[in-house]
């Protein structure tokens, strides 16, 4: 197999008819952020891979962030963005910016990018159908940045049944109608967990759960949640991986088969991690 990081096409491997055929009908949840968003050229590839997986029969939930625009216009208007252990925290200044631009801008970008692709896309945010209630993670009256309190998995699960692919915002309101944004990972595990997902897979801007922060070579390509564990203890994931971390742990911890994370600037990266036994990225089991 050539290698994924510098061929211009997907090649298959020996593996990939049979993982073709064990794969038909399950479900996965893809969380697509990071840098991978940030090009045209970044999106259409990842666009064009889902639509491949969606060929072949498996049922996909997209979830989307999109930060690297918010904080374009946050800097915009003279914000500062501000995180807190990898999160946002998002104050009455920033929690209508954040809708606009997930909701009103990214959602919709993604939906008809799939639709161009002759992919049934129905764009959502946990507001629509009441699909995410939300709760406060912080105490503060001014930090609109929240936590899953419920989702009601049957529209997802009629919008699958009737071949659509929902592609779902985080944005999501509590149970008085206050607006609140929810980590897009955190948002994705939820979804994983409550659908019973067979797949959990976040398409992010770094190689996976590397051993040496600063060293690529050192990814670990499969891993349990009992490493994982020594290595949040140990401070090797730190920042912005932690809330990538949790969500897997939370999936796997409720019946999600395998969780992935993966570089989504390489090319074909989705159809490598998942059509080929030797894979890019990492895989979390239990």
């Amino acid at each position: 197999m050539s290698n994924p990081l510098t061929s211009e096409r997907f090649c298959f491997s020996v593996d990939t008819l049979s993982l073709i055929r064990k794969y038909a009908g399950s479900t996965f949840v893809i969380k697509y952020g990071g840098s991978a968003m940030k090009s045209k050229d970044l999106q259409l590839n990842v666009i064009h891979d889902i639509a491949f997986l969606y060929s072949l029969g498996i049922k996909i939930i997209l979830v989307h962030g999109g930060g690297y625009l918010i904080d374009n216009w946050l800097m915009k208007l003279n914000i500062k963005p501000k995180f807190e252990r990898g999160l946002r925290v998002t104050d009455a200044n920033t929690i209508e910016l954040v809708e606009m631009v997930l909701s009103g801008y990214v959602n919709k970008n993604l939906t008809s990018l799939l639709n161009q692709n002759n992919i049934p896309a129905v764009g959502l945010s946990g507001k629509d159908a009441n699909l995410v209630t939300a709760i406060p993670i912080s105490q503060s009256s001014n930090d609109f940045t929240g936590n899953v309190n419920h989702i009601n998995s049957k529209i997802l699960s009629t919008l699958l049944d009737n071949s659509f692919l929902p592609v779902v915002a985080s944005v999501a309101s509590d149970l008085k109608g206050q607006t609140y944004n929810i980590n897009a990972d955190t948002l994705a595990g939820s979804i994983a967990s409550y659908t019973k997902a067979d797949k959990l897979i976040l398409l992010t801007d770094t190689p996976g759960i590397l051993s040496n922060i600063h060293d690529n070579s050192s990814l670990i390509k499969h891993i349990n949640l009992n490493k994982v564990y020594d290595l949040k203890s140990t401070g090797v994931i730190t920042h912005g991986m932690i809330p990538k971390i949790d969500c897997c742990i939370d999936a796997l911890k409720n019946e999600v088969s395998a969780a992935h994370i993966i570089d989504g600037r390489v090319r074909y990266a989705l159809l490598y991690e998942l059509l080929t036994n030797d894979r890019l990225g990492s895989m979390l089991v239990v």
